[in-house]
């Protein structure tokens, strides 16, 4: 379902110069399998992303939903495209292999690739979601086009209280789909 508050960063009567509130968060994806998480595109296939003014290799690598908690329904929504899949971290007894500077990108088992929450277009457009107890949701490979032994494990809830000024995040738990 597609309501108001989904539509209105993009009516036509929207300039780039309108103020807009943004839900910005960091996002850290873990491996947790026992292969690579490699992406969907070869590199000669990947899509030029306007927003971020570079190449990804994944359409959709992340969704992002608030969702209202009392009734399950979504209030606002956004994405994050894959560009620098990498092993940015690992957990002792694994090592990195992936690194967007050795054009190479993937998420080895056992490593995380973390999203900073600065990252232009990696948020979602709060500007008409009233104030109220929400849940972030955010799921890795939405769509399921990256092969893995589990998909039980990529969905995180988090509660989320915005006041209208500011927002408050908590009790962040892995769920199922």
């Amino acid at each position: 379902m597609i309501c108001v508050h989904l539509q209105s960063a993009y009516r036509p009567t929207v300039r780039d110069i309108d103020y807009r509130v943004l839900l910005r968060f960091p996002q850290k994806v873990r491996n947790m399998g026992t292969t690579d998480f490699l992406p969907v595109k070869p590199r000669h296939q990947w899509e030029w992303h306007s927003c971020h003014q570079h190449y990804h290799s994944m359409d959709a690598f992340s969704h992002y939903d608030l969702l209202d908690i009392s009734t399950g329904l979504k209030v606002a929504e956004g994405h994050k495209a894959s560009f620098c899949l990498e092993d940015t971290g690992c957990d002792p007894g694994f090592h990195r292999r992936y690194a967007c500077t050795a054009h190479t990108q993937g998420l080895s088992p056992g490593c995380h690739d973390t999203y900073a929450a600065n990252i232009d277009c990696q948020w979602i457009d709060i500007t008409d979601v009233p104030p109220g107890n929400y849940i972030l949701k955010v799921t890795v490979n939405p769509d399921f086009l990256v092969p893995e032994s589990d998909f039980s494990n990529n969905v995180v809830r988090c509660e989320v209280i915005y006041t209208g000024i500011y927002i408050q995040t908590r009790n962040c738990i892995l769920t199922g789909m």
